[in-house]
């Protein structure tokens, strides 16, 4: 059964998914709207995020063939549903980057158990925290605490993160998984509310292995020409961060707005 992501024109490459949905898009413009609040907040994060991980469970994940009698085989020999369904038996690990994380990947874990079988799926945590140099300029990230449950071997790795700004905590986190957790994950997926063109840019060659989802890319900041141009075109001249690494037009620190918490 073939299964095809509607996605935009870009040139970021093929590991890179820009989804082009208007409903997803509308509900996250809405998320990024000024006036939007708490308990909205959160309920738009997990409806946008229920949306992404379907997507990336057909585009991404293995299926297998069935042959399910319904509930018409006792009056006729022919009620039998045959066709393809996603496998059960894979394991997935979904990855809490805490803070903004927190929610989008108890999304991705509560939907991964309804999918596969629970047996098989985990959930892990990290603290994670930007560094910063004496120009208030991101240098890097940092891990203030992991808990992770076991081995990667074989196992779908989701970081279901809403912003891709720098990408610096993401990339640190992957590396982490890659030097000091046992296994080889089957494959690493990142998925985004919203990424930028710097994000885009670290994380491909950072780690030209992992998969990228995202409802948006966001380079407000890019010349009037290059906004003409189709995305990744000049993707050496676009820019979606200002000069304390918020996305732009993005929507603010989703770890603050999230959490309710401006620290």
């Amino acid at each position: 059964m073939p299964y095809h992501v509607s996605e935009i024109e870009h040139r970021y490459g093929p590991g890179v998914h820009i989804v082009a949905n208007p409903f997803l898009l509308g509900q996250l413009a809405t998320l990024c709207a000024k006036e939007t609040r708490q308990p909205d907040i959160n309920r738009l994060v997990r409806l946008l995020y229920e949306d992404l991980i379907r997507t990336v469970l057909n585009a991404e994940f293995p299926r297998r063939k069935v042959s399910v009698p319904t509930r018409m085989i006792d009056t006729s020999p022919q009620a039998i549903f045959e066709g393809e369904v996603l496998d059960r038996e894979v394991r997935a690990v979904s990855v809490n980057i805490a803070r903004a994380g927190a929610v989008p990947s108890q999304v991705a874990y509560d939907l991964l158990n309804e999918t596969l079988d629970p047996a098989l799926v985990r959930q892990d945590h990290i603290i994670m925290s930007r560094m910063l140099g004496e120009d208030e300029q991101v240098v890097g990230a940092g891990i203030g605490g992991m808990k992770i449950g076991g081995d990667i071997d074989q196992a779908f790795l989701l970081f279901p993160d809403p912003m891709g700004a720098t990408g610096s905590s993401l990339a640190t986190a992957i590396e982490t998984y890659k030097t000091k957790v046992p296994g080889t994950p089957r494959r690493i997926v990142n998925i985004h509310l919203i990424v930028t063109p710097e994000y885009l840019r670290k994380m491909t060659k950072a780690h030209p292995d992992v998969v990228i989802y995202a409802i948006r890319v966001d380079r407000g900041l890019s010349p009037p020409d290059v906004l003409r141009t189709v995305p990744g075109e000049r993707w050496e001249e676009e820019r979606g961060l200002d000069e304390h690494q918020y996305i732009v037009p993005g929507g603010g620190g989703f770890g603050e707005i999230m959490n309710n918490a401006y620290v």
